[in-house]
């Protein structure tokens, strides 16, 4: 199962939370670090306040665009 770290940008969704998980990726020619960031939808059952940090484990397809489930609330 994979595992990532995020913050949460948005709880307007019942039972759905939308988390952003940035990394930091070493450009291949210059070696600059730029900042990539990927928003995951995922399935909480009791609500998260915006800006909480949580971890998200990956699961079985639980809707069209939510595979994602939050496992931790940091």
């Amino acid at each position: 199962m994979q595992t990532f770290k995020g913050k949460v940008v948005s709880n307007k969704m019942q039972k759905t939370v939308v988390v952003e998980v940035a990394r930091l990726k070493q450009h291949p020619i210059y070696k600059k670090y730029i900042k990539l960031s990927a928003r995951f939808k995922a399935h909480v059952e009791e609500p998260v306040e915006e800006g909480k940090t949580v971890i998200i484990e990956s699961t079985k397809p639980i809707s069209k665009n939510k595979k994602w489930r939050v496992v931790k609330i940091l």
